[in-house]
């Protein structure tokens, strides 16, 4: 193989490729990436075996066809030192050699034939929706998985599908976190039903290489895999094994609640000066709704007081429920400031239930006094 790159635009692919080979591994071969080069695409593969991607290249001369498995921190390296605009990658049996203008690298071959295959996204149905949309659903429900939960499934985030709209949901029992997104229907997919449990490691790996537009990407979920493709490359990975929740559940179904439209900046904000006094310990935040406003006050015994007030459209009854100003923090980060939300309290023994106009749910069980 012999072809000519453009340094930046193959580092730039280079580093989403290398993200998913392990920086040490039992098979050494896969702390590699194999660069297959023909006549029409360039393509960098990477996997361990759990996770794989197929990243396309731009930007390449192809001189001769072929293939070749590269050391990823060797190869990484050569591409953040080199100031040249252009590389030569010539790759034999026996050596790997890249030039620049005044450089030359030689790296110990290794046989590409012994590189795992990667899966393609060759399926004729999947599920289809905007980057925009599969990234929001991803941020607004992968920090609430637990990847160090004895129930693994928690550590992944659930995909189902409901008519024509797909649904994320993540917990770690203590919260939980639902959004819908708009997508369509091509073919006839295969229905997992409960079990498309993405690993929250995947679905961090699928952001990234999800284009930052309304570009379209798809999405076939299979027995025990799912493949994901974007403009840039094919993500593969293996779904999580276990039971899932009945997360239908979770979701409070009260008609005799309380349901306030709160802004979300000035929240957070107030929010994060209830939290300064707070501790490892001491996490709990009370918030208070009466008399048209929001309190919300936290007491720390080695720290101190706080109480930070709002104005909020409730003129009811006093309602006070306490909750970890981390989960509710999570939620506020991914709103943008300017929106609002409904805060759905009924008393301080059950859940609150946070949604907006976007279909976006979540639910956050209450402390008790003595665990605040």
């Amino acid at each position: 193989m012999k072809i000519t790159i453009q340094r930046e635009p193959f580092f730039k692919a280079f580093q989403l490729a290398a993200t998913v080979a392990p920086s040490r591994s039992p098979k050494t071969i896969l702390t590699n990436v194999k660069i297959e080069c023909s006549e029409t695409a360039c393509v960098l593969t990477a996997t361990d075996m759990e996770v794989g991607i197929r990243v396309v290249v731009p930007e390449v001369m192809v001189g001769t066809s072929g293939s070749a498995v590269i050391p990823v921190t060797r190869l990484s390296m050569i591409l953040r030192e080199s100031r040249d605009e252009n590389l030569e990658i010539n790759a034999t049996p026996e050596k790997t050699i890249i030039k620049g203008k005044g450089s030359k690298f030689e790296l110990q071959a290794h046989n590409p034939d012994e590189f795992p295959e990667v899966a393609d996204f060759e399926v004729k149905d999947y599920y289809e929706l905007s980057a925009n949309v599969l990234r929001e659903l991803i941020k607004r429900t992968l920090f609430a998985t637990d990847a160090e939960s004895s129930r693994y499934a928690l550590g992944g985030v659930k995909l189902e599908v409901d008519g024509e709209q797909l649904v994320a949901i993540g917990t770690d029992g203590r919260r939980l976190a639902v959004q819908r997104g708009k997508m369509e229907v091509v073919g006839t997919p295969e229905d997992n039903g409960s079990s498309t449990i993405v690993p929250s490691r995947s679905m961090q790996l699928i952001d990234r290489i999800l284009p930052d537009n309304e570009e379209k990407v798809q999405i076939s979920p299979q027995a025990n895999e799912l493949l994901v493709r974007s403009p840039d490359g094919v993500f593969f990975t293996r779904l999580v094994e276990g039971r899932y929740p009945k997360w239908q559940d979770v979701i409070p179904k009260r008609d005799n609640g309380h349901k306030i439209d709160i802004a979300v900046g000035p929240m957070y904000q107030s929010l994060r000066q209830a939290a300064i006094v707070s501790s490892d310990e001491s996490r709990g935040v009370d918030f208070t709704f009466g008399d048209g406003s929001l309190v919300l006050s936290n007491t720390t015994a080695e720290v101190g007081e706080s109480r930070i007030e709002m104005p909020v459209p409730y003129d009811g009854e006093p309602k006070t429920i306490t909750l970890d100003h981390r989960y509710v923090a999570d939620f506020l980060k991914v709103l943008q400031p300017d929106k609002t939300f409904t805060f759905d309290i009924k008393d301080g023994e059950q859940a609150a239930y946070f949604s907006t106009e976007d279909q976006y749910g979540y639910v956050i069980m209450p402390l008790s006094k003595d665990r605040r």
